[in-house]
């Protein structure tokens, strides 16, 4: 069975962060960093300070979606999730990956997304499993004692590009998990050449954050 979230950054919220950050939140993992990624026993080390499974830690593609870093966190126990987002029309995929298997009994008792208590449909698809419940639909990959997930709206996210987000889901790269992971307590986040951009930080002054009135309306 699937665990319930301990780190989980609602979907419902990501528009709103996206928008009050700035620009340092959503990421394009295609372009790769002037810098060379860390080895990967430092990644590593940056994923378990997360308290997430270094194995358990996916990325995935899909056109017109952007990683959405803030998402990034523990799923479970020690399993992981991310959302992406697309700036055309705000769709968001939720990718989730956790310790657990999928049967034709097991399928309809395990929850759609972040769904929990409703009805859940299973179609098996190739080696994937379809499932649908409450408006939420999701592709699930089995692995090897884990299960990759993607879900999205119905309504937003049509069934053709969430089977392609979830057969493309991928154990990251160095560079790619260098990308996702943010650095450990203490350590120096990478410039790569330049200092880190904040949009709540004004251009000139003592640099304490804007709170204006109106400046969130």
């Amino acid at each position: 069975m699937l665990r319930t979230a301990r780190v989980l950054l609602p979907l419902a919220l990501l528009p709103l962060l996206l928008t009050a950050c700035g620009t340092e939140k959503v990421v394009v993992a295609d372009r790769e960093p002037l810098a060379p990624p860390p080895d990967r026993a430092e990644l590593h080390a940056r994923a378990e300070a997360l308290g997430l499974a270094p194995g358990l830690v996916y990325v995935t593609e899909s056109p017109g979606f952007m990683l959405a870093r803030q998402s990034v966190g523990v799923y479970g126990a020690d399993g992981f999730s991310a959302a992406y987002w697309s700036r055309r029309n705000s769709a968001q995929l939720l990718l989730l990956v956790d310790r657990g298997t999928m049967t034709a009994g097991s399928c309809p008792e395990q929850p759609v997304g972040q769904g929990t208590g409703e009805a859940v449909s299973c179609e098996r698809d190739g080696t994937t499993w379809y499932r649908a419940s409450a408006g939420q639909h999701e592709y699930v990959v089995p692995e090897d004692g884990h299960l990759v997930r993607i879900s999205a709206a119905e309504t937003a996210v049509d069934r053709a590009t969430l089977r392609a987000a979830a057969l493309a889901a991928h154990r990251p790269s160095d560079v790619e998990l260098a990308f996702l992971l943010p650095p450990r307590h203490g350590d120096r986040p990478p410039s790569h050449g330049k200092p880190t951009e904040r949009g709540d930080l004004p251009p000139a002054g003592d640099g304490a954050p804007r709170d204006e009135v109106g400046a969130s309306g």
